[in-house]
């Protein structure tokens, strides 16, 4: 009786992932398929097989490991193409995503990545993590502006649940939300289809242009603005897994399914946050449990990938965003705690944690990658002066 009642929090927190990770950023890799020409039968295919890909990646490394490893698309590589794929053909695409996940692959082959990743101090990981939660918990509170009834009966429901019975508050929370979010009729449920779509092989056609105007750009950004978040994650919740077998796995598996559209295959940050927590599981060691919960739903999502964009439609943002929000706080908390514990690396730690909950990105590369740098360099010299 006891295991079942710490596995249904786990199997929660999959589903509240993936609910996250596709609510949040589905339509920014729909709208850069669309970029590229695909149409929309195609675009499905596309989403089938980046939900299968995910789902296998995570199964498969959650249970190796036996640690929560959630893997994700790259939302900011999603977001790059968009912009850049305008006038480049279908089999260019195809192209460019084989390139840069044999880059990917390379770095996981040479040990580069790992190299790089063990530089970086626990304090900053941490400190980046709850820069990029920031937002999240923001939104939770942020919605009632607008949406009184349906987020103030959903922080109510969370606050009654976490004092009474704190393994349960996310599951108080959600089923709150979505009754008062049917009962307000802000379900939308008429375009709901749900159907199976195929992805079909697209063969690649590679030009230098494309390689080196959008290929090396998108491999630079998935790196630093997805890869090295991901990592960083795992390492501030407790999860120091070896880099480079994670990317030659994940590099190696979107190289191989490039051709039906899977663009990349990452080791996920935000969304893996909600698997690390301790409301997946009050024991570190079982949370793995939350995590492969996590790729059972991908694979169901990436079998219905023809209906996941109308199923993240008919949901209220709100409602996601509050849930999100108060899903993470637990793990925001966490990550605040470690990133202040050490008085010399604060001052480095609240640089990395500003720098990252700003938002700013330079040239094309997010803000979780500025945080750590300007946490770097402020790290670096406040430990030189110290030793002086």
């Amino acid at each position: 009786m006891r295991n079942s009642s710490s596995l249904f929090p786990a199997v929660l927190a999959g589903f509240v992932a993936v609910l996250v990770g596709y609510a949040s950023s589905a339509a920014i890799v729909w709208q850069a398929a669309a970029s590229a020409g695909a149409s929309s039968q195609q675009i499905a295919g596309w989403m089938t097989a980046l939900g299968l890909g995910m789902g296998v990646s995570t199964l498969a490394l959650s249970l190796w490991y036996r640690a929560p490893v959630l893997t994700a698309w790259s939302t900011p590589g999603a977001a790059l193409l968009a912009t850049s794929l305008q006038g480049v053909t279908l089999s260019e695409t195809i192209g460019v995503f084989i390139f840069a996940n044999a880059l990917i692959l390379l770095c996981g082959l040479t040990g580069l990545f790992a190299r790089l990743m063990k530089i970086i101090p626990h304090t900053l990981a941490a400190a980046m993590l709850a820069g990029v939660l920031l937002r999240f918990g923001l939104q939770a509170f942020s919605n009632l502006q607008d949406h009184f009834l349906l987020c103030g009966s959903m922080l109510l429901a969370w606050l009654i649940a976490k004092a009474i019975m704190p393994r349960y508050a996310i599951v108080a929370t959600l089923v709150v939300g979505g009754w008062v979010a049917w009962l307000g009729g802000d379900i939308v449920t008429e375009k709901l289809m749900f159907s199976v779509v195929m992805p079909a092989f697209i063969a690649p056609t590679f030009t230098f242009t494309t390689l080196m105007s959008i290929g090396l750009p998108f491999f630079l950004v998935t790196m630093a603005s997805q890869n090295a978040p991901g990592f960083a994650t795992m390492k501030a919740s407790g999860y120091p897994v070896a880099v480079s077998p994670l990317m030659i796995f994940t590099g190696g598996l979107a190289l191989l399914f490039s051709p039906f559209g899977v663009y990349s295959i990452c080791i996920a940050a935000i969304t893996a946050a909600i698997c690390q927590s301790p409301d997946a599981h009050p024991e570190a060691k079982k949370r793995w449990l939350a995590a492969a919960a996590a790729g059972v739903f991908y694979l169901l999502a990436g079998i219905f990938g023809g209906s996941i964009t109308a199923l993240m439609a008919a949901l209220p943002l709100s409602w996601i965003q509050t849930l999100a929000g108060l899903a993470l706080l637990g793990t925001m908390g966490g990550s605040l705690s470690q990133a202040l514990q050490h008085e010399s690396e604060r001052d480095a730690a609240l640089v990395t944690f500003l720098v990252t909950a700003s938002g700013v990105t330079l040239l094309g590369i997010g803000s979780a990658f500025w945080g750590l740098i300007a946490g770097g360099i402020c790290y670096a010299v406040f430990s030189h002066f110290r030793r002086a």
